[in-house]
Parts: structure tokens; sequence; C-alpha cells
């Protein structure tokens, strides 16, 4: 790596780790309600992520209920002409998917590990979402995503609005119970890729070649929230 490489990454990690400090070169307690008041607005975050997901090759759909989000998997799946879903085991997703107009040869729930490789799809919720990268959050203390989110060639995330965050940090506050973070949390940010070969960009070569994201915007059940 030269010298102008490694100043503009360095210059990029400064620049990012200068966001999380106050003014008056405190750190931010994002506890704190004063602090909370200045974040963006869940348009602008939804928005944002938008953006950042779709710079790194992921699909961004925004849905406005259940109904909506039915209708996204129906569109997705059916053009995909994929035939063995894989779901976590998260209620509102088989709900959801039951809404669909989809004909399909198997739909699982959580597979094993010597089942999921046989899946075209998996289907999973995600309990954060940061805006500044367009990444998702799985806390595989919620539900069981790990196999449904990484093994599949097509993932498919419903994340509710108000869970987006703009920052790393925030996320990890959200995700934060009795000052403990699960031990298994899974970020991801657009399809799966490596340049460890030859310095050649690959597509889902450890995990999923595809990533689609629907956004609730309207009401659903909580299990959709932490």
């Amino acid at each position: 790596m030269n010298n102008a490489a490694r100043e503009a990454i360095l210059g990029s990690i400064r620049s990012n780790l200068a966001r999380s400090v106050a003014d008056d070169g405190n750190p931010v307690h994002r506890e704190d309600p004063v602090i909370l008041a200045k974040k963006a607005p869940p348009a602008t975050l939804v928005s944002l992520f938008k953006d950042n997901l779709e710079s790194v090759n992921g699909h961004c759909i925004i849905a406005d209920s259940e109904s909506e989000i039915a209708r996204a998997l129906t569109t997705i799946i059916s053009t995909l002409r994929a035939q063995r879903i894989a779901l976590s085991d998260m209620p509102s997703i088989e709900r959801i998917m039951y809404m669909t107009d989809l004909e399909i040869e198997e739909l699982a729930i959580a597979p094993s590990a010597s089942e999921i490789f046989s899946f075209d799809v998996g289907i999973s919720t995600a309990q954060a979402a940061i805006a500044d990268t367009g990444t998702l959050v799985l806390d595989s203390a919620y539900e069981r995503n790990r196999l449904v989110s990484l093994v599949p060639p097509v993932h498919i995330a419903i994340v509710d609005a108000s869970c987006i965050v703009e920052t790393l940090g925030e996320a990890l506050t959200l995700l934060r119970k009795d000052n403990e973070i699960s031990p298994a949390v899974t970020f991801i940010t657009g399809p799966s890729r490596t340049a460890d070969i030859e310095l050649t960009l690959a597509i889902g070569v450890h995990g999923p070649q595809e990533l689609f994201v629907i956004i609730n915007k309207g009401r659903v059940g909580s299990e959709f929230k932490l």
C-alpha cells in the first residue's frame, strides 16, 4: 500500500471517528436526551440507508404495510423463480409469507446446517440498520437468523424504519441490554464480496450473491423491534 492510499484511509477513519465526539471533545453519550433530540429525522435516515445500501449493490424496497411487504416478497421471489425458501424463526415473517401469492416447493423455518445449502432464498428480519454505511445488524439472541442470512444465494431482510440509526455507536446502544451485547451479532453491508484473489472483486464467495432489504415504514407487531 503506498503512502497516499494509507493517508486516505487514515483520513477517512479520523473523519468518521470525529463524528462521534461532541464539540467540547468529550465522547457523545447516546442515552443523553439532548443528543438524541439532534438525530436526523426518520425519513432522512431511511433515505440515507437506501442510498448507501444501493451504492454497495444491495436492493432496497420501502413498504408502508405488511400487505406491501407481502407484495414485494412475491415480486422478488417470483422474479428469481425461487422454489425453496428458508425463514428465520420470527413468526412475523411466516405470517407475511402466507399473505403472498407464491406457489413454492418448500418453506422451512430455520433449517439445520445440513439442510440450509439446498435453499434458494433466506428471509430474516434485522434488529437494527446503520444509515451511514447501509449496514444491517442481526442479533441471533432474538431469532435464529445466521444460517438463513449467510448461506442461501439470496438474502431478503425486513427491517422496521424505527430501527434505522445513523451510526455504528447508536446501533450498539440499541442492541445493549443490561450493559451487555449478544456474543453473536452479524453485520451485513451489501452482498458478500472479496478481492482476496489477485485483487479482483468477486461477489457471493463467502455468502449471498444478492441482498434485498425491505424497509417497513408502517405499523407492525413488536416482533420486528427490540
